[in-house]
């Protein structure tokens, strides 16, 4: 059962004694909690259909399973659907957006003809949700891709129709950042890539770095925009290679100066992403995090609470808070206030389960490995830094039994959302009452 307030106080008080016995603040943990946004995906919401009503099906090794009751049909019922999620999240936090969410009026419109204007009902939702943007280019799902190439395309008229596209995009994205007084992320993502072995792995590639030169040709402010480029390793279709692949847009990122985006599905499955957070901090001012869960295959699982989610979680804190490495020669107050080098978003699409409820357990998920990573007890590094392995090691492991569970339930009742379990009990209501209906 839910725990009611009366309980809930005094065991945050307690919890609140145990960590300050070993050197742990709870409160200013929570405070930095608190300034760290999670960007929500627009996309969970509706299996990654978007408005454009083209009748173009999903592509690019992109792929939805499962046909629960309930799917956004429309933007108002998409952002009636994120309102009810934002609810029962901790926080304040962000959308992101792709292209194909655009309101044509019913209008075909292709992608290298938006505008801002197909746009302009989300930036006046977001503004009066206290919301930040993102975006990002729809380059999938569309006959110009349907050979699985777009921005690396050998067939010139095809390369300059995406990059239009992703120019139109960008300004989009700085149009939301002005109106908005946060920048929004552009994040750039193609599924370039063969199925089977290529002869000539190199000229994919350079005409890909060649697009994109044009496509980020157009100086933007960064009070408004920030560009970021993510790889992969492989998808569906383009198993043998991929063109953006990790080191061409690490490479990318660093002599242009661009956002990398990590994505914790995009890799092998037995590699993580936590490990690359701090290398790749070393040479770029600002990353993107779009944290997934991968299963097998597949990268685009809802968020469980896994080693891996808490080590990524602990290596941006780790990063935040270092007062010896990049982010700490920045460091202000506390991490959160360091916290714009490093941006989160997530990334994943189930319809097997109810979408709402997907979009609440990920991002809670994601909070609440946030704080165990604030939550830390400092005698771990130390001993680390006093050479003392041993010490390391059993504080570790100790840390485990820490009650953070507690300062979690304080932590959502301070924000006015429901504790433990009780979110799931708002969400069958909406359910039964919204989403059945949608038939």
């Amino acid at each position: 059962m839910p725990r009611s307030k009366s309980t809930t106080t005094p065991a945050f008080q307690l919890a609140r004694e145990r960590y300050a016995g070993l050197g742990v603040n709870v409160d200013r943990a929570l405070n930095a909690l608190a300034k760290i946004p999670i960007s929500l995906h627009c996309w969970q919401g509706d299996d990654v259909g978007g408005f454009e009503n083209s009748g173009n099906a999903l592509a690019g090794g992109i792929a939805v399973t499962g046909n629960y009751p309930g799917k956004a049909r429309t933007p108002d019922e998409l952002r009636m659907d994120l309102e009810k999620a934002l609810s029962l999240i901790p926080g304040k936090h962000r959308l992101n957006l792709h292209a194909m969410y655009g309101e044509f009026g019913g209008k075909r419109v292709d992608r290298d003809e938006i505008e801002v204007a197909h746009f302009k009902n989300w930036i006046t939702w977001a503004k009066s949700n206290s919301l930040g943007l993102d975006f990002n280019p729809t380059c999938f799902a569309h006959p110009k891709a349907s050979d699985g190439f777009t921005l690396s395309h050998r067939d010139k008229g095809i390369r300059e129709f995406w990059i239009d596209h992703c120019r139109r995009s960008r300004d989009i994205g700085a149009a939301m950042g002005r109106a908005l007084g946060t920048p929004c992320i552009t994040n750039v993502w193609i599924p370039d890539g063969f199925k089977d072995t290529p002869a000539d792995r190199q000229s994919p590639r350079e005409r890909l770095a060649a697009a994109l030169d044009e496509v980020f040709k157009k100086p933007l402010s960064p009070k408004h925009n920030l560009d970021a480029v993510e790889g992969k390793l492989f998808g569906i279709g383009a198993e043998s290679y991929t063109v953006g692949s990790h080191e061409f847009y690490f490479g990318y990122a660093i002599t242009r100066q661009k956002l990398l985006c990590l994505d914790a599905g995009h890799f092998h499955p037995t590699e993580s992403i936590a490990d690359k957070i701090s290398s790749v901090l070393l040479y770029l001012p600002e990353i993107l995090l779009h944290v997934s869960r991968g299963v097998r295959w597949d990268s685009d699982h809802v968020v469980t609470f896994t080693d891996d989610l808490q080590a990524i979680a602990r290596e941006v804190i780790a990063c935040c808070q270092n007062p010896t490495g990049s982010l700490g020669r920045n460091r202000r107050q506390d991490a959160g206030d360091t916290f714009h080098r490093v941006h989160l978003g997530l990334d994943y699409f189930d319809a097997s389960i109810n979408r709402i409820a997907a979009w609440v357990i990920g991002t809670r998920n994601l909070l609440r490995a946030l704080l165990l990573a604030l939550l830390e007890p400092p005698a771990i590094s130390a001993a680390e830094l006093a050479g003392d392995n041993t010490t390391r090691l059993a504080l570790q492991e100790e840390s485990k039994a820490l009650p953070f569970g507690a300062v979690w339930d304080y932590y959502c009742e301070s924000k006015g959302v429901p504790l433990g379990e009780a979110w799931l009990a708002e969400v069958k209501a909406y359910e039964k009452n919204v989403l059945r209906k949608r038939f």
